[in-house]
C-alpha cells in the first residue's frame, strides 16, 4: 500500500486529489494539510507515508519553503503541484533543484481522468523512490559543513559490457523525462564553454515550461542554452531544450546539420519524443553523435537509439543507482543499446572526453 500526505491550501483540490488517488486501491491517503506549516507540523510528527503532494502556492508557509525545510528533517519524495505560469514554472523548476522527484500541473482541467491517471502513475512510481530520496539527502544533509566524498557505485547491470565512445563527436542528442531538470542542469553546467559541439535535449515538459527552463539553463550554464525555434543553425558551445508540445530533431541544409522543431508526428505519446531526436540524428549524422538517455518513466527513445546505434552512434544511458526513475534508461540498457552505463555525476565528463576525443 502506498501512502500518501496531500498538502494544498484549496479543500476542493485536497478533495479531488485524494479521490484521484483513491481510485487506485494500492493507494491510500493518509493525511493533509492546508498550509506548509499545517504540513510540517503533521509530516515531522507522528504520519508516516511513502509520498508528499505538495501544492506550490500556499499561504503562512509556501510549497517551496516547506519542501526545503522538509528535505532538511525528513526527506520524502514529493510531487509538486503547479500552475501552468511562467511565476509557476520558475517556482517548481527551483522545487526540482531543491529536491522534489517531480511535478504535475495543476489547472482548470484537473478533474479529468487524464490527470487522475499521471497523478496516479507518478505518486507510485516516486514512492518507489523512498529509500533513493531519503539516503540522497539524508547524506548531503550531514555532509553540508565538509566536502563530499563520492564512494564507488556498484553497477546493478548484469552481462554488460562497457564500449568506449569512440570521438570525436560534434553533435550531443539528451532524451530525459522524470527527475530530469536538476540532472540536465548538473550535465550542462558542468560543460565548458568552448565545448566543440552542440546539443540537443527532448525532456518531456510542457509548453509552457520548457521557456523558463531554458532561460534557469542559459544562466547557469558556461555553454549558451536557449530554447529551439524551427531551423536554428548548427552551434559549438550551444544547447537547444524542445519546446514542450513539440519535436526537435536534426535535418540537412545542404552539407550542414541544422536544428527542426516540428509538431510531426502529431499522434506521438509524448511530445517532445526522444525517438525524433535520436532518430533524426541517426539517419543524418550518426557517426558524429553522442546520444544520452538519462532518467525517466517509461521507454521513449529506444527506436531512436536503435537507429542512432546502427548507423554508428555512441549511446551513455543513467545508472539506476542515479535515476529518480530507472524507465527510460533501463530501455536502452535492455535492449543492448548502451556503450557505456554512468552515474549522474560522471556524465559532464563522459561529454567532454568523448566529444573531444
Amino acid at each position: 500500500m502506498v501512502r500518501v500526505f496531500v498538502v494544498d491550501d484549496s479543500l476542493f483540490m485536497r478533495r479531488l486529489i485524494t479521490t484521484r488517488l483513491e481510485e487506485d486501491p494500492g493507494i491510500k491517503v493518509v493525511g493533509t494539510a492546508r498550509d506548509g506549516k499545517e504540513a510540517l507540523s503533521k509530516l515531522l510528527g507522528d504520519v508516516e507515508c511513502d509520498a508528499v503532494t505538495m501544492d506550490v502556492e500556499m499561504p503562512i508557509l509556501n510549497g517551496l519553503d516547506t519542501l526545503k525545510q522538509l528535505m532538511a528533517s525528513k526527506p520524502l519524495p514529493v510531487l509538486m503541484l503547479s500552475s501552468l505560469t511562467e511565476k509557476g514554472a520558475e517556482t517548481t523548476l527551483k522545487a526540482l533543484e531543491y529536491g522534489a522527484l517531480d511535478f504535475i500541473p495543476k489547472s482548470a482541467d484537473a478533474d479529468k481522468l487524464l490527470f487522475g491517471r499521471e497523478l496516479r502513475q507518478k505518486i507510485k512510481s516516486l514512492a518507489n523512490r523512498k529509500s533513493y530520496i531519503t539516503l540522497k539527502f539524508g547524506r548531503r544533509n550531514r555532509q553540508l559543513s565538509s566536502p563530499a566524498v563520492k564512494a564507488p557505485v556498484p553497477t546493478t547491470t548484469q552481462n554488460f559490457s562497457p564500449t568506449p565512445c569512440s570521438g570525436p563527436r560534434d553533435i550531443v542528442v539528451i532524451g530525459v523525462s522524470t527527475g530530469g531538470p536538476p540532472v540536465v542542469q548538473k550535465i550542462l553546467s558542468a560543460l565548458p564553454a568552448n565545448l566543440p559541439a552542440c546539443i540537443l535535449v527532448a525532456q518531456h515538459m510542457p509548453a509552457s515550461f520548457t521557456g523558463p527552463f531554458a532561460k534557469r539553463l542559459d544562466t547557469l550554464s558556461a555553454i549558451s542554452v536557449s530554447e529551439a525555434t524551427d531551423g536554428d543553425p548548427y552551434k559549438r558551445g550551444h544547447a537547444y531544450i524542445c519546446p514542450g508540445g513539440k519535436h526537435i530533431g536534426i535535418r540537412m541544409r545542404g552539407a550542414l546539420p541544422e536544428i527542426a522543431v516540428t509538431t510531426e508526428p502529431s499522434d506521438a505519446l509524448y511530445k517532445p519524443t526522444v525517438n525524433v531526436l535520436m532518430g533524426t540524428a541517426g539517419e543524418h549524422v550518426a557517426r558524429r553523435t553522442l546520444g544520452v538517455m538519462l532518467t525517466g518513466m517509461g521507454s521513449d527513445g529506444v527506436e531512436g537509439a536503435r537507429i542512432l546505434r546502427e548507423n554508428g552512434g555512441c549511446l551513455i544511458a543513467q545508472s539506476e543507482n542515479s535515476c529518480v526513475v530507472y524507465g527510460m534508461s533501463k530501455a536502452i540498457v535492455d535492449a543492448n543499446l548502451a556503450n557505456l552505463i554512468l552515474d549522474a555525476d560522471d556524465i559532464a565528463q563522459a561529454i567532454i572526453n568523448t566529444v573531444k576525443g
